[in-house]
């Protein structure tokens, strides 16, 4: 065999390779995107998850629907700051019986309209043995539970619950805001909640605090801090819909989150976000 054909047998053979190559790379790209398509498959692009990636009506839009001519406006803006903080994230979606829909009338047939609030919790023990339980289907009602998200003790931000599905983050609560008392009966059986307002997000509780009920333990790291202002910086709710599991509680129970450094975390908040100026739809 001379030079010549064995350097076109070589190069038909690469050939062969390559189209195998590109074929593949092909076929993964389908898989991916037909994956996407199933929310509880899709991941946050770019490696960055924030709520604009989930359908997000119920966090951000106005309470009047807008043409696309006519987009909404959001009420703060995020700002460099925000931007130069990258959080790990994880996605651990809790089993579908220990979460819900958003209602837009409640158990009784009348139209809620409520605004969104966000509600801050703890663990009580660890963020896996939180998620452990939210994985685990559960037939009664009254032991389901889950939150939107819940952030471990370097930071990471876990997924659990899109934010435009209700968590079942507060059983027996009510949110006191400037509108008065606020809360939202969906189950003729169980009592009324702040649920199907409610973003439900929850820090992971240190280890001091797992074996005991006191109302203070060592307190929160500074990532779960920095992570919760992020997290929240890129939602339409202002400081005063921003509240506890421990201030909407009505069962005198819960007392979380315990050790929770309030104007801490406000004073990160102010610095991943600033108001846009456009007045809130009441």
């Amino acid at each position: 065999m001379n030079f010549k054909d064995w350097a076109t047998r070589v190069m038909f053979i690469s050939l062969i390779f390559v189209a195998l190559i590109v074929a593949l790379l092909a076929g993964r790209a389908i898989q991916l995107q037909d994956d996407t398509s199933n929310p509880a498959l899709a991941q946050p692009a770019a490696g960055i998850a924030s709520w604009s990636q989930y359908p997000n009506v119920q966090m951000r839009s106005p309470k009047k629907p807008s043409s696309a001519a006519n987009p909404p406006k959001s009420l703060f803006k995020t700002t460099e700051a925000f931007t130069k903080y990258r959080p790990r994230y994880e996605i651990a979606w809790a089993d579908s019986s220990n979460y819900g829909e958003r209602y837009s009338k409640d158990a009784n047939g009348v139209i809620v309209n409520n605004l969104p609030i966000i509600v801050l919790h703890e663990t009580s023990n660890s963020a896996q043995s939180a998620i452990n339980f939210f994985q685990t289907p559960h037939s009664d009602e009254n032991v389901q539970a889950s939150y939107h998200a819940l952030i471990k003790l370097d930071g990471t931000v876990i997924y659990t619950v899109p934010p435009d599905k209700r968590a079942f983050g507060a059983a027996n609560s009510v949110f006191d805001g400037a509108n008065g008392s606020e809360t939202v009966k969906t189950n003729l059986n169980l009592p009324p909640s702040v649920n199907n307002f409610a973003y439900h997000v929850s820090l992971e509780t240190p280890p001091d605090g797992w074996t005991n009920t006191e109302p203070i333990h060592s307190g929160y790291t500074e990532a779960q801090y920095y992570s919760l202002a992020w997290l929240i910086a890129q939602s339409d709710v202002p400081d005063d819909r921003i509240t506890t599991h421990r201030a909407v509680d009505r069962s005198a129970t819960r007392i979380d989150p315990r050790s929770f450094d309030g104007q801490k975390f406000l004073n990160l908040l102010h610095e991943y976000r600033q108001e846009t100026g456009v007045n809130k739809v009441n």
